[in-house]
């Protein structure tokens, strides 16, 4: 049994954090902002909550946040009552956090001033991979730092695997919501092509799902994409504007071109405009379909 804080109660947070409790059986102390979503937490999983996250962090072993962007990160991370203030050396600090490559490292050399290990760890699988503990975890930082800090993080993931030095978990995060983003712009124009043509959608996706147009998005989103329903599950658009704008911003650092990343936050940001910013990230179909 390890002492683990986690700060950052969300929708992804809180039942990460409720897993390390239960499932991994270690001594947990949660620090959120609404102070409300922390003793709801404690009460439910029956760990300690706290006031700020320095409080959070001393004399734990480990320290884990997620959170929502690079300045709630340095919010929660630095300053009289952020965790750094609360760490002892040889303590392993991990961001769970989607957020830019340039955060990452600025942390690794902070702690490492310190003693203090980090690993930048931004997950994919949505709210239901982390309510069933089945995460895909990217990870960026030194080996053994990772190798102390895995058997914590796996008792939340499905996958975890260390991708190289500090930022490349970031970076590779980044990959994944590139790639996410084409594909629901393409599976949202072939669901649309074949409502529009009278098809039996049920049908049409029994027979290309076994095939190579088959993916997660299909499988999982196929029926609120020909219902035409986005809210109230899934990952919201604002959260994916936010993950492509630090894409978009990564890119211009690197060189790479991303036309269809750019195009596809455009339309995301018309799904905005129509009240959709919580609505699942799927709901591009909704401007082929209601306009």
């Amino acid at each position: 049994m390890a002492k683990v804080a986690f700060l950052g109660l969300g929708v992804m947070g809180y039942p990460m954090a409720g897993h390390l409790k239960k499932k991994g059986g270690h001594d947990v102390t949660v620090f959120n902002r609404t102070a409300a979503k922390a003793e709801q937490w404690a009460k439910e999983y029956g760990g300690k909550h706290v006031a700020t996250p320095r409080e959070a962090a001393r004399d734990c072993d480990f320290v884990l946040m997620c959170v929502g962007n690079d300045d709630d990160v340095r919010s929660v991370v630095y300053g009289d009552n952020g965790a750094l203030a609360g760490m002892k050396k040889g303590v392993i600090l991990v961001d769970h956090t989607t957020a830019s490559a340039v955060l990452a490292k600025e942390l690794f050399e902070k702690t490492k001033e310190r003693g203090i290990g980090f690993i930048d760890a931004p997950v994919s699988g949505g709210q239901a991979g982390a309510v069933n503990g089945q995460l895909g975890i990217m990870c960026g930082g030194e080996q053994a730092t990772f190798d102390k800090v895995k058997p914590i993080i796996d008792v939340y993931a499905k996958l975890a695997a260390l991708i190289g030095g500090p930022g490349a978990g970031q970076l590779t995060k980044m990959v994944n919501q590139i790639c996410i983003a084409g594909l629901v712009q393409g599976l949202a124009e072939g669901l649309a092509f074949a409502k529009r043509s009278n098809l039996d959608v049920e049908k049409v996706v029994g027979v290309i799902s076994k095939g190579a147009a088959q993916s997660w998005q299909m499988e999982n989103r196929w029926k609120q994409m020909n219902e035409v329903k986005f809210d109230g599950f899934g990952f919201a658009v604002d959260w994916m504007r936010k993950d492509l704008g630090i894409c978009m911003e990564e890119a211009k650092k690197n060189g790479a071109r991303l036309p269809v990343s750019a195009l596809v936050d455009q339309f995301y940001a018309h799904i905005q405009a129509r009240g959709g910013r919580r609505w699942d990230t799927s709901s591009l179909m909704h401007l082929l379909m209601k306009d």
